[in-house]
């Protein structure tokens, strides 16, 4: 018989399919919407009993959509900029980018344009601000191992202190003096403050008319597409591509509760739902649920289930707040470096798309927290995380209380995989594990790789992923998907058209060089300065 367009094997043994999909985000729609397209059959679980696109949905409440991060739709993928348009092909806006970070009351451009920043500061706080550069110039730290020490380095103790110390800890949940140091090489390369201020006293002579930023690095896009009612929206048609192209199924509020492989090599999955079990048998597996969560829930256990349970996660929570006011800011978010609130950044829902607020004369904003699951700030209630944001908006001095008319808390576990000093090993460890033994189980995704992927990386793991499905072998290896760390918001859309091809296992080389991927910090081992002598400059 036929159940939502797919076979079953008959009462009680479960529907069949070629492909059974493990999340509903970008990298399991996107494999969905492809292996239905090429006639294949598939059944796609997600946990969350509404919303489909994972950190990408956009939740609605009382008419207003909130955006869970941001997500600006840029790619130098070809292929990804393609599938993009074919799924949406006509519910895409242009949006001007624009980012700043706001403290004591003033907006300073991002990236940090060094000579502005001290002209916002103003002449005596300036000036004890080149005293410390010139000090951190003159009496370096000699061993450079933490963001702390390079960034000190760089920029001396007072700019470190005022933008770069408090938001990073916000984000990251750690001390700057315990992240490593090529994270802020990576993150911070190209901007000089010495060259800044050559810069500045070259214009005022008039020696100069260029841009007074003291960068060397690309520029960055300037302006963006964006779906008009938020990510959720591109999501969501895929969804429905895959249902009516009748080879698929979505089924909402199924959580995985175990795989297991049989002795012809057919998988049988088990999803949990509030009426009980559906188990799915299918030739082929794509899970892009939390490598951690992927490994406890295969039976039998797998060799690497220690190494696996060891990765950690970063979570956070949207405070949303609708507001009685005309816009605070044009920007898309701004970014908070003050240690008097908690909140690390605002987003401003209307320079998303307009569509995001419904009602004129009201301002809709979404403070972020970033937490650990289960701490402090993740298990008040949503009351008292409204009361927190308000308070945290008056003290930042952008509105009065009696201006929020009302709010709405969306939380999101699992948003950024930490990359402490032991994750590379224990990833390498389970892939090389379940590669060898599972070679119909794919991982994708962020959370599948435990990789922090854009949107557009973890779309095209799973493209690749179906070509390889489709061919019946592994002729693209997807964790060379995004190895470079170069700034991803700069260049050109669409300049990348060639797809990464495989490398045989995960070499040494390959796995040392996970580290680097992208701009995530590190820990370092035994270097807690609590007792640290060091004067501030």
């Amino acid at each position: 018989m036929v159940v939502g367009g797919l076979e079953t094997g008959g009462a009680g043994k479960g529907a069949m399919v070629d492909v059974a999909i493990i999340g509903a985000g970008p990298a399991g729609l996107t494999a969905a919407y492809l292996l239905t397209k090429a006639g294949m059959s598939v059944a796609v679980i997600e946990k969350d009993e509404r919303y489909v696109g994972g950190i990408s949905r956009t939740v609605e409440h009382q008419g207003y959509r909130f955006d869970i991060g941001g997500h600006r739709f840029f790619s130098k993928s070809q292929a990804v900029v393609d599938l993009w348009n074919e799924i949406l092909p006509h519910d895409f806006i242009q949006r001007p980018r624009m980012s700043r970070i706001y403290y004591e009351g003033k907006f300073y451009s991002y990236p940090l344009r060094a000579f502005e920043a001290l002209r916002n500061l103003g002449l005596w706080r300036s000036a004890a601000c080149m005293a410390s550069f010139a000090r951190a110039k003159a009496f370096p730290r000699k061993s450079v191992k933490s963001f702390e020490d390079w960034t000190v380095n760089q920029f001396g103790q007072k700019l470190f202190s005022i933008f770069f110390k408090t938001y990073t800890e916000k984000v990251w949940g750690m001390p700057c003096d315990e992240m490593s140091a090529d994270w802020a090489a990576q993150r911070i390369k190209g901007l000089s403050l010495w060259g800044a201020v050559v810069d500045g006293l070259k214009r005022s002579l008039g020696l100069n008319k260029g841009p007074n930023d003291g960068m060397a690095t690309k520029t960055l896009l300037e302006s963006f597409r964006y779906p008009r009612l938020g990510p959720g929206m591109m999501w969501e048609a895929a969804r429905d591509h895959v249902i009516a192209s009748g080879r698929g199924q979505v089924l909402m509020g199924h959580a995985l509760k175990q795989l297991s492989q049989g002795p012809d090599g057919q998988w049988r999955v088990s999803a949990g739902h509030s009426g009980g079990e559906t188990v799915i048998h299918a030739a082929h597996v794509i899970s892009s649920a939390p490598m951690r969560e992927l490994a406890s829930r295969i039976h039998p256990l797998p060799a690497s289930l220690p190494e696996a349970m060891e990765l950690k996660y970063r979570d956070f929570l949207t405070v949303a707040l609708k507001i009685r006011s005309e816009d605070l800011f044009p920007d898309n978010w701004i970014y908070i470096h003050d240690s008097k609130v908690q909140v690390g950044r605002i987003q401003n829902f209307r320079s998303w798309s307009p569509e995001m607020v419904p009602e004129a004369g009201v301002a809709c904003v979404g403070l972020e927290y970033f937490c650990f699951e289960g701490d402090g700030l993740w298990s008040q209630s949503d009351e008292d995380l409204i009361t927190l944001a308000t308070r945290e908006m008056e003290i930042l001095g952008l509105v009065r209380a009696e201006q929020v008319i009302g709010g709405a808390v969306v939380r999101q576990e699992k948003a950024y995989p930490v990359y402490d000093e032991t994750y590379a090993e224990h990833v390498a460890a389970m892939r090389a594990d379940l590669e060898a033994r599972f070679p119909t189980l794919h991982m994708v995704g962020r959370n599948g790789m435990h990789r922090y992927n854009n949107q557009d990386h973890a779309m095209m793991t799973a493209m690749l992923t179906v070509e390889n499905i489709k061919a019946g072998k592994r002729i693209y290896d997807i964790w060379r998907v995004n190895e470079d760390a170069e700034y991803h918001e700069a260049g050109d859309e669409g300049a990348q058209r060639e797809a990464v091809r495989p490398a045989a296992s995960p070499t040494p080389d390959q796995v040392a060089a996970l580290a680097s991927m992208r701009d995530v910090p590190r820990r370092l081992v035994g270097n807690k300065r609590s007792g640290d002598k060091r004067r501030a400059a």
